[in-house]
């Protein structure tokens, strides 16, 4: 029988809070195998893996055609409301599908850091599916997953073209002589600048309006296709942040890349979802102006994040409460489980709070504190119970009154049907004595170290005549049930 000795312990430790953060956790093998490795190496293997894009699809663009979608929806010249019903719930469906294909790709051995970026930047750059169709979800998905890790510049200006964002913005209804200023100021206040400080403000209300005009023209086709209609564009002078000009969207945002300030409030949300709620002002003060001087690259930053020696420091272990996709997708990939139908993921999802193209506005998710309350902590914490035992959930999910609650509420939503690789998670424990099987599962599933109490209990749970696995099992399950293991 073997122990865990303090060097490994560390080095593990030291990975694990890196798989956590970067990506969506690792299994035991994983993270031996990267402790057995210098840290930038690890870093930059994270990013390699990830360069490779494969598109997410439930629609295939060719096989959609939206003349005969509108066609379908009318009888007799009037519209069809039962048909419209049905289209809702077939579109709902199809989302649903790429939630989970999404959630699919979260989990997968290589690129999890790519898919850890794509939906930070889906809580930056929120957009919620509505009525239109799954097609302009699928697309606005696959635009954040592919620039996640190259120039923000490139992904800025991709995400503000796709029809999914346009829509949900209105800026369709942004035309000359009645300008719509949705975008223009989220495009500001949430996306780029920020609001500004005490010392300050980034932009004013001229500012705003005057963007808008320039984003007038920006739409989308029928057939979900980006496309500049230049007799709705005010082609008119306009005067922004000081400059005038004949400016068009592109030359607005432009000008948002040319000022330090969007480099400095996209890297202070990244800190505080990557690093610490907490900023430290004079690490993010270097970290944006290396940002702007790269030309905006998102994996250049990341890779000076993950490898500092502070990004380890203990403030920041543990610091991080985990948001539902990330607890259900380190679950999943920490162990291997696999579930037999799409519906109870997405039933986790609504019942923690974060359902993947449903954010609750354009501000995203709040995040932090807010993904714990009296409703969701007694389920997260009975969540990897459910999902080992393959459990029936007798708990009612939020939102009730969305109008996808229906789908959510079909037979079989709360029925957890999976499986789990545990041969392939318990091969590191194999020679661990029994005695030390709590701090060894520890050290690879918990940011913090047991407590002499936890411990004790944890042994507690072990019943008489079972075997090393069975009490694996026992112990893992209990484990990942401590508060301890919402905490990335």
């Amino acid at each position: 029988m073997e122990q865990i000795h303090a060097p490994q312990r560390q080095a593990v430790a030291q990975m694990r809070h890196l798989f956590n953060r970067a990506a969506f956790g690792a299994t035991p093998a994983e993270l031996d195998a990267a402790a057995r490795m210098p840290l930038r190496r690890v870093v930059r293997k994270l990013i390699d893996d990830s360069q490779k894009v494969e598109p997410l699809e439930v629609v295939a663009r060719e096989e959609y055609d939206s003349k005969k979608q509108l066609k379908g929806l009318l009888r007799n010249g009037m519209l069809d409301r039962d048909a419209l019903r049905t289209r809702i719930r077939e579109n709902a469906e199809l989302v649903r599908d790429l939630n989970v294909q999404w959630l699919d790709r979260m989990v997968a051995d290589k690129g999890a850091l790519r898919e850890k970026m794509a939906l930070f930047w889906h809580g930056h750059f929120a957009v919620r599916a509505q009525g239109r169709n799954a097609l302009v979800m699928q697309d606005y998905a696959n635009v954040i997953r592919q620039h996640a890790l190259g120039s923000f510049g490139d992904l800025l200006m991709a995400v503000s073209k796709t029809p999914a964002m346009l829509q949900f913005l209105n800026n369709q209804q942004n035309r000359k002589n009645a300008p719509n200023e949705n975008f223009a100021r989220e495009l500001m206040e949430l996306f780029t600048l920020g609001r500004g400080s005490s010392a300050g403000v980034n932009y004013t209300e001229h500012d705003i309006k005057e963007a808008a005009r320039a984003f007038t023209g920006w739409q989308f086709t029928l057939e979900g296709q980006f496309v500049f209609r230049e007799r709705v564009h005010d082609d008119g002078p306009k005067t922004i942040f000081g400059k005038t000009g004949a400016f068009k969207g592109e030359d607005v945002i432009g000008m948002l890349l040319e000022r330090r300030e969007t480099a400095r409030f996209v890297v202070d949300k990244l800190y505080r979802y990557f690093v610490n709620e907490t900023p430290d002002p004079a690490r993010v003060t270097d970290l944006a102006e290396q940002f702007y001087r790269s030309g905006y690259q998102i994996a250049n930053l990341m890779e000076t994040i993950f490898s500092a020696s502070w990004f380890y420091d203990k403030a920041n272990l543990g610091a991080q409460i985990k948001s539902p996709v990330e607890l259900l997708a380190g679950m999943r990939h920490t162990l291997g489980v696999t579930f037999d139908a799409p519906q109870p993921q997405v039933f986790v999802q609504r019942t923690l709070g974060q359902i993947l193209f449903y954010p609750p506005n354009v501000a995203g998710w709040p995040g932090g504190r807010n993904w714990i309350d009296s409703s969701s902590l007694l389920f997260r914490m009975k969540l990897p119970d459910y999902v080992l035992r393959a459990a029936e959930v007798n708990v009612r999910s939020k939102d009730e009154a969305d109008v996808n609650a229906t789908l959510l509420a079909r037979k079989g939503a709360n029925q957890f049907a999976t499986k789990v690789d545990w041969a392939g998670f318990e091969k590191p424990f194999a020679r661990v004595a029994e005695a030390d099987l709590p701090d060894a599962l520890a050290t690879y599933l918990l940011p913090l170290p047991l407590r002499p109490e936890q411990r004790d209990l944890l042994l507690k749970q072990l019943k008489p005549g079972q075997d090393t696995s069975e009490k694996l099992k026992t112990l893992t399950a209990a484990i990942m049930a401590l508060p301890e293991y919402q905490l990335s």
